[in-house]
């Protein structure tokens, strides 16, 4: 079969690393578009690409792609999206999908008329171990999901030294712990038990040098089917942890991003049963991301995360965003 043309749109961190996972399923043939052309000239040296532009309208114009990876700050997803879009091309959009609603709507409308295929890059979702627990979970084999649970924290210093750099700094450009890290836990719980319908928030900026976003986050939410949900996170403890727990009727069954696997529990006392067991290299994530798009551009089977998936979590994330702002505190009786 011959191979997908690939246009990544932003080349920075994120997108250097589709870059290269894309690359790596020897699926595609692949062009760049980034503006600055530094960084622009080095990622194409440094992966052998002979086709670059400095802009998406010249992209556009050229035509020579079937399809686009948007990867840019992610305020400017939407309207670049758009433009993808109208002009028929398959689409996958990173994470999140937008800072705001706005646009969103008629990006929607325009993804159905246009009938083009779109996904957003909500990576867990493609990651085998929590796709195999999700199965497990919705067998039934462990009765229903009453409660999910995620702990998630990580020494930003240490694994993400460039922190006070990069978009992370503003909520503007999508920094912060809420639209940076929390996205990703809410995501993944929505994937297992369904969406959030309602919830409460708290968040502060604790112990991150640098900048004035919150590092520090709290959420209780109720999923559908009254599922209970609670998130913690923190981007500055020395344990780099990755949870994500939920507890049904019968059993048990917790995934570990860290260590890439899921495992279950169904007695007491009895153990962790480990169930499914992944590469721990972080690249293999993103490779199996990037085969799981090419697999729906050709037919084999729906994308990891829907546009409509990607929309209901933005809505998720803005409305913690505004619950943690100004959280409904309750004094203690007497």
């Amino acid at each position: 079969m011959a191979k997908h043309r690939m246009l990544i749109v932003g080349v920075g961190s994120i997108g250097e690393r589709h870059v290269r996972t894309f690359k790596a399923t020897g699926r595609v043939e692949l062009s760049i578009c980034e503006s600055n052309a530094g960084l622009r000239e080095t990622v194409a040296e440094r992966y052998g690409l002979t086709t670059s532009y400095a802009d998406l309208d010249a992209a556009l114009e050229a035509g020579k792609f079937d399809a686009a990876l948007i990867a840019t700050p992610s305020h400017l997803h939407v309207p670049m999206a758009k433009k993808i879009v109208e002009a028929g091309y398959p689409l996958f959009i990173e994470k999140p999908l937008s800072l705001l609603l706005d646009g969103t709507d008629e990006l929607m409308r325009l993804v159905e008329k246009k009938k083009v295929l779109t996904a957003v890059a909500y990576t867990y979702r493609s990651h085998p171990a929590l796709r195999s627990m999700k199965e497990a979970i919705d067998s039934g084999r462990f009765g229903k999901p009453v409660q999910v649970v995620a702990t998630w924290g990580q020494h930003f210093p240490h694994y993400r030294p460039a922190y006070r750099e990069i978009y992370y700094t503003s909520r503007k450009t999508g920094g912060g712990a809420i639209q940076d890290v929390l996205t990703h836990a809410i995501n993944a719980a929505e994937f297992l038990v369904g969406p959030v319908e309602k919830l409460l928030a708290d968040c502060d900026h604790k112990v991150l040098e640098g900048v004035e976003v919150e590092d520090t986050v709290h959420v209780i939410a109720r999923h559908r089917d009254g599922i209970m949900g609670c998130f913690s996170l923190n981007q500055h403890q020395a344990p780099n942890e990755n949870l994500v727990t939920v507890v049904c009727e019968r059993g048990t069954a917790r995934f570990n991003l860290i260590e890439a696997c899921w495992r279950s529990m169904v007695e007491p006392d009895s153990g962790w049963k480990e169930e499914f067991q992944f590469s721990r290299e972080r690249d293999d994530i993103f490779i199996n991301q990037a085969n799981l798009f090419l697999d729906a551009l050709e037919g084999k089977g729906p994308v990891a995360c829907t546009l409509a998936e990607g929309l209901q979590t933005l809505r998720v994330n803005l409305t913690v965003l505004k619950a943690a702002d100004n959280p409904g505190w309750v004094p203690l009786v007497g």
